[in-house]
């Protein structure tokens, strides 16, 4: 019985030690919750940059389509249409430009808008003749038309597609689903026609009309390159920083005497 009795006393002191030794060993906290992306980045005051795109010296001069494959197309156009390679307006402004921001949008991710953009093809062309849209957004395609034409992306970093439509079929519908400036598009029926559409995984962009204006609002104050896409006069950067609530302007000038792969800004 004593025996009994020394062999319980051992027991308890073995087992007092381990509570000690528990009490001495801190306990590692628990990691961290992961930072949800939109949290890296302030959207409560919302920055925006604005701005006029120009052309510095004379535009090429526009040629005219020659649309004789289709009479169709020739009845819609008997004085002839120009191309919309490069459109210009009052004071050397410069259209269908696309104006975005190339750097600095991090760890920030946007749902791809409910409402579809349209192609229009329309008097044998395409309407509009450059077209900027986010990722995996509806893009349908109509054809105005009394004749057949077909839509033919060919893009580097999306799945490439050829869809005919006659007159009258309902419009077809498709998406990009990665980032891409600028994917090319033809019509294989009618060679003339030719567009240019830019796919962006953010909605900071803008294509510009006649007056070369644009603005990219909604942008979280931080520093951001800003680019400018010209079919003909390739693109150009500058980088800007905007704080909180603030509106800044960046102009853009393209060079019209040089190549036309390239340009630079002012």
């Amino acid at each position: 019985m004593k025996r009994k009795h020394q062999l319980m006393i051992v027991v308890i002191f073995a087992l007092s030690m381990r509570a000690e030794v528990d009490r001495a060993v801190p306990v590692a906290a628990a990691p961290a919750a992961p930072t949800s992306p939109s949290a890296l980045a302030d959207t409560s005051a919302p920055a925006a940059v604005t701005g006029v795109v120009r052309l510095d010296g004379p535009a090429p001069a526009a040629k005219l389509i020659n649309m004789t494959k289709d009479p169709e197309c020739m009845k819609m156009h008997p004085g002839g249409v120009p191309t919309e390679e490069v459109v210009t307006g009052s004071d050397g402004t410069l259209g269908n430009v696309i104006v975005y921001v190339s750097e600095g949008v991090v760890a920030l991710t946007f749902d791809p808008p409910g409402n579809p953009v349209t192609v229009e093809q329309k008097g044998c062309t395409y309407r509009p003749h450059v077209l900027a849209m986010q990722a995996n957004q509806k893009i349908q395609i109509v054809n105005s038309d009394p004749t057949s034409h077909n839509i033919h992306p060919m893009p580097a970093n999306n799945r490439e597609w050829n869809k005919s439509q006659p007159a009258g079929q309902p419009p077809i519908e498709a998406t990009f689903a990665r980032e891409e400036i600028a994917i090319p598009v033809k019509c294989n029926e009618h060679p003339w026609m030719r567009a240019s559409i830019a796919v962006f995984k953010h909605p900071f962009f803008m294509v510009t009309g006649k007056d070369g204006k644009f603005e990219l609002k909604n942008l979280p104050p931080g520093e951001y390159t800003i680019s400018a896409w010209h079919e003909k006069f390739g693109t150009v950067e500058q980088k800007i920083t905007v704080g909180p609530k603030e509106t800044k302007t960046l102009d853009f000038v393209f060079k019209a005497r040089r190549s036309y792969n390239t340009a630079s800004a002012q």
